[in-house]
């Protein structure tokens, strides 16, 4: 039994089926079938898909006439599919690279639930940008399987059949099939959702939608809008049947009245009719309205009001001028944050405050990274500039009482920003912010990229969505004036991934000056400040960030973990910054140490690394201690996320694709032995060329001071450098 079957009707799409249908071949993970719809044997779309059928015996297309429609076409592909799970994709629409893996990775997570939910992205093949609309539906949603309940409003109408994986078995024990003809998918779906038990969220991109120039074909005027009723009423009996919960039950009614009343108020899509039609859905709305049910507040609820009552002529009349209203809006300015920028435009107006230094690093997270180095080292060089950190409002605590800042979003913020001859981040200020003639920005990067970035993203769907419009990406990226690399394959790699007009400072992350400027007594100190134990070895774990995942998990059991290493060892967790939530997951040898505001203070107190794909080996490395590569899913890392080389060709030190390995290596001592300092200093070669101390001294020279480039000190070979020394271990 193949793990997927995948539906493709094909139905006058045969000029972009071979795309829909390499998406599904060209995936990593192989263990599916493919079956494609056609109409006919002699069809057009038939003629692509035998060629398909003859090279690859995944595909066995069946056939549907058109007068089934899309519901008909789908449900022989499901009497045909012997997959434990079923995956419906429309014949214009794609898979993108990576998505089977991620999803055979997270139904590992999950268990083999009845309804697995992801995300999609609508993409316009014409003009204007993508959109992720099931990423707010799954945001919330629990980290692992979950009955329905838990998520009221994931009623399964609001998201296109093709937007979730379903069990096989679930759908033919309970008779699952596609209703009607038309607005099949809103009583598929609703059915689907009342008769699932385990559910779970993907939250990553898994399909590309193509959204086509002459619209939904549920957009068109005609008839067959009167569907939308029947397929609405099917569903509400059969929540009456079961008698839904009321907290169930209202998000269920708003959702399939959201769409009745958006078709009834439309102005194109019933040609004759439309009295019929809000007397027949007034009548639904009264039958399954919800006790005690509240109708929303605005336009909206005095539509919700009207329908109750069947008063048509009224309804047609708010109609009318609700769209009067709306043309006449389209000529007004948007009054929201009129005076905000009223104020930033009176700004750029102002003359440049050549003294203003204005840092910023992980969108506001804190004071932290590159930028609290650079702006340490300034305030020693250049003692006459002026500095305002940009924070958000919970992070104001991270900064040090002696150190000016303005809360992202207050009149300060955008008071600064206009006027700052020189702007710093590691990440991308607001897509507001203007590029004023004069001033300087420098983007000073967060890490050494392993995994793809910028727009090289684009050919991973399952992250590019998370990255949003890559036009407003590079628009953001052609701000920069100066962009800082810690190694040449950072150098290339950024010119990959921005390509811009800026200037490559290849100088060193200034965050890792202290690598080689820390002393004993400085280790010492950080060490009894973060707990760890006299005489113990301390172990920094740190994982990063997976794309098609939910929520933080560790991949490792640490104290299975720290129970097969012995007690020599403790632990020090460090999550992803995505999910610090300032709470500890530690206890006994295991130290939390993901809400302290420096990672370059957690390194330093570490005696080895333990990570998987994190950038923060490539700083690691620096200080010349065992790294620990821990493996465990990197195929699918490497297909979901793209990255810049193998990792598994050049690791910083030993490699362990299990929990048993990666203990195995610190019983038998392998993990800091001659094979592990050898791998360490090829990659110490490779990615710590320029991280020698003075990369701070470098950039304020150049960039705040502006001295000439010559005159800038010159980076110290690798061999000369003397890294922090460790607490309990002896360099090799």
């Amino acid at each position: 039994m193949p793990r997927f079957s995948i539906v493709v009707p094909s139905h006058g799409v045969a000029g972009r089926l071979s795309l829909a249908l390499d998406s599904v071949l060209a995936q990593s993970f192989g263990d599916f079938e493919l079956i494609p719809v056609c109409d006919a044997p002699d069809a057009p779309a038939a003629d692509v898909v035998a060629g398909y059928a003859e090279r690859d015996c995944r595909v066995t297309p069946v056939h549907s006439p058109p007068s089934a429609g899309l519901a008909g076409a789908r449900n022989t592909g499901l009497e045909a599919a012997a997959g434990s799970h079923v995956l419906f994709l429309d014949g214009d629409d794609v898979l993108v690279p990576g998505s089977l893996a991620a999803l055979d990775a997270r139904l590992g997570e999950t268990g083999d639930v009845d309804v697995l939910y992801f995300e999609h992205e609508r993409t316009p093949w014409w003009e204007g940008e993508p959109t992720n609309p099931a990423a707010p539906l799954l945001a919330r949603t629990p980290d692992g399987a979950f009955p329905p309940g838990r998520v009221p409003r994931l009623t399964g109408v609001a998201l296109p059949a093709w937007s979730a994986l379903y069990r096989r078995a679930f759908l033919t024990e309970h008779n699952l099939a596609f209703p009607g003809e038309h607005y099949t998918d809103i009583g598929f779906g609703g059915l689907v959702a009342l008769r699932a038990e385990r559910v779970a969220a993907l939250r990553a991109v898994v399909v590309r939608h193509l959204l086509r120039r002459q619209g939904n074909r549920l957009g068109l005027p005609g008839e067959h809008h009167t569907e939308l009723l029947d397929q609405c009423e099917r569903v509400l009996a059969e929540a009456a049947e079961q008698e839904l919960a009321a907290d169930r039950l209202k998000p269920l009614f708003e959702q399939l009245f959201a769409v009745v009343l958006k078709t009834a108020a439309h102005p194109r899509r019933l040609t004759s009719g439309r009295r019929a039609f809000f007397r027949r859905a007034s009548a639904l709305y009264r039958r399954h309205r919800p006790a005690g049910y509240r109708a929303p507040g605005g336009s909206l609820g005095v539509q919700h009001r009207l329908l109750a009552s069947g008063s048509y002529p009224a309804f047609h009349a708010l109609r009318a001028a609700n769209r009067t209203a709306s043309r006449a809006a389209a000529l007004l300015p948007r009054p929201r944050g009129l005076r905000t920028r009223l104020r930033y435009a009176v700004g750029l107006r102002l003359p440049l405050d050549e003294n203003l230094v204005v840092y910023c690093a992980y969108w506001g997270r804190g004071y932290a990274c590159n930028p609290a180095a650079i702006h340490a080292k300034a305030r020693e060089l250049a003692p006459h500039l002026r500095a305002v950190f940009l924070v958000e409002p919970d992070a104001v605590g991270s900064v040090p009482p002696d150190v000016e800042y303005a809360v992202i979003g207050s009149r300060k913020y955008w008071e600064v920003l206009a006027r700052a001859k020189y702007l710093v981040n590691n990440a991308n200020f607001a897509d507001a912010v203007v590029k004023r003639p004069g001033s300087v920005h420098l983007q000073t990067q967060h890490g050494t990229p392993l995994k793809t970035m910028g727009a090289d993203q684009a050919t991973y769907p399952v992250v590019a969505a998370a990255t949003g419009s890559f036009a407003r990406l590079l628009a953001r990226v052609d701000r920069w004036d100066y962009n800082l690399t810690s190694n040449r394959h950072s150098t290339e790699m950024w010119e990959r991934a921005f390509p811009s007009a800026h200037e490559t400072l290849e100088y060193g992350y200034p965050r890792n000056d202290v690598y080689c400027t820390a002393s004993a007594e400085d280790v010492a100190r950080i060490r009894k400040e973060l707990g760890v134990p006299d005489g113990k070895k301390a172990l920094l774990y740190a994982p990063t960030h997976r794309d098609y995942a939910t929520g933080f998990e560790t991949g490792l059991d640490l104290a299975e973990f720290c129970e097969a290493i012995g007690d020599d060892y403790v632990v020090l967790l460090r999550a992803h910054y995505f999910y610090d939530q300032g709470a500890s997951r530690g206890g006994g040898r295991i130290i939390d140490v993901t809400g302290h505001r420096s990672s370059e203070d957690v390194c330093l107190a570490a005696d080895a690394l333990i990570t998987d794909y994190s950038s923060i080996m490539f700083d690691y490395a620096n200080l010349d201690r065992p790294i620990v590569v821990y493996a465990d899913d990197w195929d699918v890392y490497r297909e979901t996320r793209g990255v810049y080389f193998d990792l598994m060709e050049l690791p910083p030190g030993r490699v362990a694709r299990t929990s048993e390995e990666l203990a195995a290596v610190f019983r038998d001592g392998s993990w800091a032995d001659g094979t592990a300092a050898s791998l360490r200093a090829a990659f110490r070669e490779r990615f710590c060329q320029f991280d020698d101390g003075r990369a701070a001294e470098r950039v304020v020279r150049r960039v705040l001071l502006g001295e000439p480039p010559e005159s800038i000190p010159h980076v110290v070979p690798l061999a000369e450098r003397v890294p922090a020394p460790a607490a309990t271990l002896t360099r090799s």
